[in-house]
C-alpha cells in the first residue's frame, strides 16, 4: 500500500471515529433530556443523521484537501512533462530527416536509419504514454473517424513484421464517434495477436464488416474452449513462447467494456474470429 492511500485511509478512519463519538454523545444527551419513545424517535434520529453528515463532510474537506491538492499538482506536472518530452523527440526526427538528404555513405546511412527507427519507437512510446496518462487524469473527448481509415492505418503499421501473412480487408467507410486513439489501439492489438498466432503455412488474416459486426479472422490453431473465459485476463498468454506480456487482449476488453462494444470469439477448425459489435460507436 502506497503512503498516499495509507494517509487517506487513516484520515477517513479518524474523521469517521470522531464524528461517531460526537453523534453518540449528542444522542446520549438528547435521550437523557427527552427520553426515547415512538413519538419522539424520528425527531431525534433524523437531526442526528443530518448532524453526522455535516460534521463528517466538514472535517473531510479540510483534512483531505492537502491530499487532493497534491494529486492536482501531480497531474499538472505530468501534463507539462509530457508536453516538454515532445520537443526533443521532434527535434531528433527533424534532424535525422535533414541528415538523410545529405549523407550518401552506406555505413553512415545504416547508422542514421538505426537512429531514425529508435526515434520512431520513442515517438510511439511518447504517444502511448501521453494517451494513457490523459486517459487516467482527463476525460478523453470522442472524435469522428472512419472505420476503413482506422483499419488501413493499423495494417500499415505491421508491414515490417507480418512477413508472409496476407491481410485482406473489406471494410466500408463507416463514420464512427469514439476515442479514436483507443479504438486504433484495439485494432492494433487484435491484428498483432492475429499475426502472432497465425498458421505457419499460408498465414492469412481476413477483416470484414457486416451488420454492425467488425470481424477479424486469422488462420491458426483453434482456441481451447476452457481458455475463452480467461483469454482477456491481464498477463494471460495462450502460448508463452510468443513475445509479449499478455496485455494486448486485456487492453482490448477494457476499451470494449468502457465503450459498450460487445466482443465475442468464434472458434473454427482452421482458426479463430474476433467479433466486435460496434453499433454503439457508429456515428
Amino acid at each position: 500500500m502506497n503512503s498516499k492511500k495509507k494517509d487517506f485511509l487513516i484520515s477517513i478512519s479518524i474523521i469517521f471515529t470522531f464524528s461517531l463519538v460526537i453523534i453518540l454523545y449528542v444522542n446520549y444527551v438528547l435521550i437523557s433530556v427527552f427520553g426515547l419513545n415512538q413519538d419522539n424517535f424520528i425527531y431525534i434520529i433524523i437531526p442526528l443523521l443530518v448532524l453526522g453528515i455535516i460534521i463528517f463532510l466538514s472535517f473531510t474537506s479540510s483534512i483531505l484537501k492537502p491530499l487532493f491538492t497534491s494529486d492536482d499538482n501531480l497531474q499538472k506536472n505530468l501534463k507539462e512533462t509530457i508536453h516538454e518530452l515532445n520537443i526533443p523527440v521532434s527535434t531528433i526526427k527533424m534532424n535525422t530527416q535533414l541528415l538523410e538528404k545529405k549523407i550518401t555513405d552506406e555505413k553512415s546511412l545504416k547508422r542514421l536509419n538505426r537512429i531514425k527507427e529508435a526515434s520512431n519507437n520513442l515517438i510511439k512510446l511518447y504517444e502511448d504514454m501521453e494517451y494513457n496518462i490523459k486517459k487516467e487524469i482527463d476525460k478523453i473527448e470522442k472524435q469522428n473517424c472512419f472505420l476503413d481509415e482506422v483499419i488501413a492505418n493499423s495494417i500499415n503499421k505491421f508491414d515490417d513484421i507480418k512477413k508472409d501473412t496476407i491481410i485482406k480487408s473489406n471494410v466500408p467507410d463507416i463514420k464512427l464517434l469514439t476515442d479514436t486513439n483507443g479504438f486504433l489501439k484495439v485494432i492494433d492489438n487484435l491484428i498483432l495477436n492475429a499475426i502472432k498466432y497465425n498458421t505457419k503455412q499460408d498465414p492469412e488474416i481476413d477483416i470484414s464488416f457486416n451488420d454492425n459486426i467488425l470481424s477479424i479472422f486469422n488462420k491458426g490453431e483453434k482456441i481451447d474452449t476452457k481458455n475463452l473465459l480467461i483469454i482477456f485476463d491481464r498477463y494471460y498468454q495462450t502460448d508463452p513462447s510468443h513475445e509479449g506480456f499478455g496485455l494486448g487482449l486485456n487492453i482490448v476488453k477494457e476499451f470494449c467494456d468502457k465503450n459498450k462494444i460487445i466482443i465475442k470469439i468464434d472458434t473454427h477448425p482452421n482458426g479463430n474470429t474476433f467479433n466486435l459489435n460496434i453499433k454503439n460507436i457508429i456515428a
